[in-house]
């Protein structure tokens, strides 16, 4: 029997502050990916076992195009691999949207297709004791 967990798919997106670019052109460094990857890994956890859990490691980075102060990023986490305590995940950075200072100081566009500007692999655990919890399920909390 294939583990319900298996395939789980979490997204958020998020703008990127003006206040975090530290490069010339608006840059904002490839750590910033990694920290909406812990995020989204965060919720994945949640949804899958009922706990935070805790990050334990990357197999695999890849930072594959530029993220800029004013894109909107989508963060995709997709659950590949269920363990007793550990879960896999594949990670995806997306750019959707971009500003285009060139055409006015706040003309920006959506791209079509998405830029995908990081990619990873990494390793979540959760607690033995974690009670686990169906992939959507809500509950209330009092």
């Amino acid at each position: 029997m294939t583990d319900p967990r298996l395939g789980l798919t979490v997204t958020h997106r998020r703008y990127v502050p003006y206040s975090h670019a530290h490069y010339a052109g608006d840059l904002v460094d490839g750590a910033y990916a990694l920290g909406l990857f812990g995020d989204v890994a965060t919720e994945v956890c949640i949804r899958t076992d009922g706990d935070e859990g805790l990050f334990a490691s990357y197999s695999d980075v890849q930072f594959r195009g530029p993220i800029r102060a004013g894109d909107v990023l989508e963060t995709v986490a997709t659950v590949t691999r269920v363990g007793n305590r550990s879960r896999t995940i594949d990670f995806e950075c997306r750019v959707v949207c971009r500003g285009r200072p060139e055409l006015g100081t706040s003309a920006a566009q959506v791209l079509d297709p998405p830029l995908v500007a990081v990619t990873a692999t990494g390793t979540v655990v959760v607690p033995v004791a974690a009670p686990a919890a169906s992939p959507g399920a809500v509950s209330e909390v009092l």
